[in-house]
This record gives structure tokens, C-alpha cells and sequence, in this order.
């Protein structure tokens, strides 16, 4: 059993071809590559679901973790290459080799004499904004032609020094179904209403109509094309009109995609976050992933000051992937994934602080085909444990936030090691929540 479970790990590091990470977290953009004819079918078979050509989530209850590290390692970074490949006239890597929108750089908290000084040298100021809600300024600039994100990047933070400079990252649901790359029908229709005092808010793509959401969503796009339906949040927002306590109050959905290509960035979920505060949103769900960015971590912090509570998901990409945010920041609540006999999903990532556990397997959500589909991953969890905190945090206010916490802190089973832990946190909450 041990030599045939070494035997799979190999064949899927070997052969895999990038189709077969589209269930790793690549929003609606682009197109999935066919799996190749050159005899490995009989290979792969095992391993690659026929009908999605997405790895099989099942088998990676059987790999060690050293075997989980190399697999997820070698698929997240062929995930991001084909990203890149696809969308290379609207993204390129930062100074980080992370994605990102192609020439635009962010920078938060500069200054007049270091804008000029940036013009002086050839940065070109694009935008200016001022996001509602948050009272955060930003100034966007195109890098000088012919040259590089990640070397300008560097540059414009040698002028600025005292600025967050940043390029303007891409985030990914954080998700491993098939139901994520469902691609969008143009006549696709959008779930609405009016989101009631007491909402719920949600940071992903657009809601499309299905019977199973049978609450209000009011939706607003921060994308190019948006809102439009995605797969992926409209299965977070049939588990979260499952829950009683959040149905009768609607939820306030923020696309951040749209059709756009560059879709999922900073900016977006920054204004995002806008709009939420503005509304008087209590908690907010996100369960996207990135890397660290400066205006995305100025803005949270900004609507953790005004009362907002952003749970989010923990990501898949494995016991070695290095953090994820917005999970890592400071008072955002990570949440990661188990299965229905309350274990860790082996591919949910502990380099990013854990604060609780909630169903990630072993339950369906909504189909943009108007059916059931099986769900997986730490983006299916944070919902559920974003529906429990708003109900002890209905509306927001900085004094309420520790009690609302230690309220969730209280109904957690304790799981693994006795007391938190870098696993599950402190413990499990809603275990028989979600629809099986």
C-alpha cells in the first residue's frame, strides 16, 4: 500500500498537466488546457477526474507530508505559470515572481515631494483615490516604458521610502472544486434583493440565481464586467442562505472579478472593503488568496477599525505554502477546512495562522447549472464559520468584538492537541453545518 501510494505521488508530479490544477484556485479567467495524448491517459487515470480533468481530492488522504509538499508545491506554481501565460497582455510577476496587474504600481502613504520626485524620474500618476468608507488614500502610477514590474516596483520604493509600494497583486479563491472554473454563461442570471440591517458580506465573485439561495443578495461589481456569476461564490452563498440566522438578513456580495482578466486584485478588494463599512456590514467572508500587499493590508486594518470582521479562508495549497492573506493579517480570522470525520484536509495550509475549523469536505453547494455539486477546500469553510461570529456580532462596533469572539471561542470543540493549535485553531465550529 506504502509503495503504491509512493507510486501515485511520483506519477502525479510527473504527469499532471495543467488542466489539472484548474481546482487550485484559477478564478473564471482564461481557458483549461486538454490533457495530453501521448499515451499517459492509462497513467493518469487514477489521479484525474475525466469529466473536469482536475487532480482527484480524495487521493490526497493517502500521501505522506512530505509527498503533499512536493505535490501541491509543484501544482501551485504551475498554476500560477499558466495564470501567467494566458493573461500575459493584463498581468506579470511583481518583485516577488507573485501575479499581478500588468505595469500599474500602488502606493499608499507617499508623499508630495517623493510623487514629484517619481514623475521627475518617469512614473506616470494614473489614479487617485480616495476609498469611501476606509478615508485611505492611494495614488496609482504606470511603470516607464520598457521596464519591468519587479524592478520598478523596487525603484518607486527607493523614491518613496516612507510609501507602501506595491504592485496591484492578484487573488485567488481558495477553493478545490471542480465548481470554481464553471465558466460564466453570458445569460447567466444574478440572485438579488436588498441586503436588510444585520447582513452578511461576501468579497468573491458575482451570485447567480439558485433555489437553493432563497435569501436577498444585493450585489455591486468592482471589476470590468461585473457583476457577473461565478461558480465559486455562488456555492459559498447557497451555504450561507442554509443558515437560518443569516437568510432572514440577506447578504451584500462584492464581485471583484467580473470578466475582467485581471480580476481579483488589490485594488478591487480594497474598495470592496469600502463599500461593506459603508454599508454597516459586521462580518465579511473572504476566501480568496494572495500574497501580502500593501494597500490590501492598510485597508483591512482601516475597516478593523471601524468595526468590520473579516474571516477568512486558510488556502490548499499544502503543509508547504508559505502565508496567505488576507488570512495572516493581524485580526482577520483564518479559518481552515475538515472533513466529515473532523480532519484536517491534508491540502489546507498552516503557514497561515489557523483561528478555527469548519466543514470543507463532504458537503454540496450550488451549481451555476442549477444543480448540487460536491464542495472542497477552506473556501467552503470560512462561510460557515462567518455565519456563526455574525450571530454574535450583528452589527458593528469596536467594543463588542472581543466578547463576539470569545462567544465563537466558547462553542468550538476542542480538536488535535488539547487547547489551540496551529491545526484547527481553537477548535471546530458549526460541525454539522453545511448541506450534505
Amino acid at each position: 500500500m506504502k509503495t503504491k501510494r509512493k507510486w501515485l505521488a511520483a506519477m502525479v508530479i510527473a504527469l499532471v498537466p495543467f488542466a489539472a490544477i484548474a481546482q487550485l484556485s484559477i478564478p473564471n479567467v482564461g481557458r483549461n488546457l486538454p490533457l495530453p495524448n501521448s499515451g499517459f491517459d492509462d497513467i493518469t487515470k487514477p489521479l484525474v477526474d475525466p469529466v473536469t480533468s482536475t487532480v482527484d481530492a480524495s487521493m490526497l488522504d493517502q500521501l505522506s507530508t512530505s509527498e503533499l509538499k512536493i505535490l501541491l508545491n509543484r501544482l501551485r506554481v504551475d498554476r500560477l505559470n499558466q495564470f501567467l501565460r494566458q493573461n500575459e497582455a493584463y498581468v506579470e510577476r511583481d518583485s516577488n515572481g507573485d501575479p499581478a496587474v500588468r505595469g500599474i504600481l500602488v502606493a499608499t502613504g507617499i508623499s508630495e515631494a517623493s510623487l514629484q520626485r517619481a514623475q521627475q524620474e518617469g512614473f506616470q500618476v494614473l489614479e487617485r483615490e480616495t476609498i469611501k468608507g476606509l478615508d485611505l488614500n492611494f495614488v496609482k502610477l504606470a511603470v516607464r516604458q520598457g521596464k519591468k514590474l519587479k524592478s520598478e516596483q523596487k525603484k518607486l520604493q527607493k523614491i518613496a521610502s516612507e510609501a507602501d509600494i506595491s504592485a496591484d497583486n492578484i487573488y485567488f479563491p481558495s477553493s478545490i472544486s471542480s465548481t470554481t472554473y464553471a465558466p460564466p454563461l453570458p445569460t447567466m442570471t444574478l440572485a438579488s434583493g436588498s441586503a436588510k440591517s444585520g447582513a452578511l458580506g461576501l468579497i468573491d465573485g458575482g451570485v447567480a440565481r439558485h433555489k437553493m439561495i432563497t435569501m436577498a443578495v444585493e450585489q455591486r461589481g468592482f471589476a470590468k464586467g461585473a457583476p457577473t456569476a461565478s461558480s465559486h461564490a455562488t456555492a459559498i452563498a447557497s451555504l450561507l442562505s442554509a443558515n437560518p440566522g443569516i437568510s432572514g438578513r440577506g447578504l451584500l456580495a462584492a464581485d471583484i472579478y467580473g470578466r475582467d482578466p485581471a480580476g481579483g486584485n488589490a485594488t478591487a478588494i480594497a474598495r470592496a472593503l469600502g463599500w461593506m463599512v459603508e454599508r454597516h456590514i459586521s462580518v465579511v467572508t473572504i476566501s480568496l488568496v494572495g500574497p501580502n500587499n500593501g494597500l490590501l493590508k492598510n485597508a483591512v486594518s482601516a475597516a478593523q477599525k471601524k468595526g468590520l470582521l473579516i474571516v477568512a479562508a486558510v488556502g490548499n495549497d499544502g503543509p508547504a505554502a508559505p502565508q496567505r492573506f488576507p488570512a495572516s493579517y493581524l485580526g482577520v480570522i483564518g479559518v481552515t477546512g475538515v472533513d466529515q470525520r473532523q480532519r484536517a484536509l491534508p491540502e489546507a495550509g498552516i503557514a497561515t495562522p489557523v483561528d478555527f475549523a469548519a466543514p470543507g469536505a463532504d458537503i454540496k453547494g450550488a451549481a451555476l447549472d442549477g444543480t448540487m455539486a460536491p464542495l472542497r477546500g477552506t473556501s467552503f469553510a470560512a462561510p460557515l464559520a462567518a455565519a456563526r461570529l455574525a450571530s454574535y456580532y450583528p452589527a458593528p462596533s469596536i467594543t463588542n468584538i472581543k466578547p463576539a469572539i470569545n462567544g465563537l471561542i466558547k462553542e468550538a470543540k476542542d480538536l488535535g492537541k488539547k487547547g489551540p493549535d496551529k491545526i484547527y485553531g481553537n477548535g471546530l465550529i458549526c460541525g454539522n453545518c453545511g448541506i450534505r
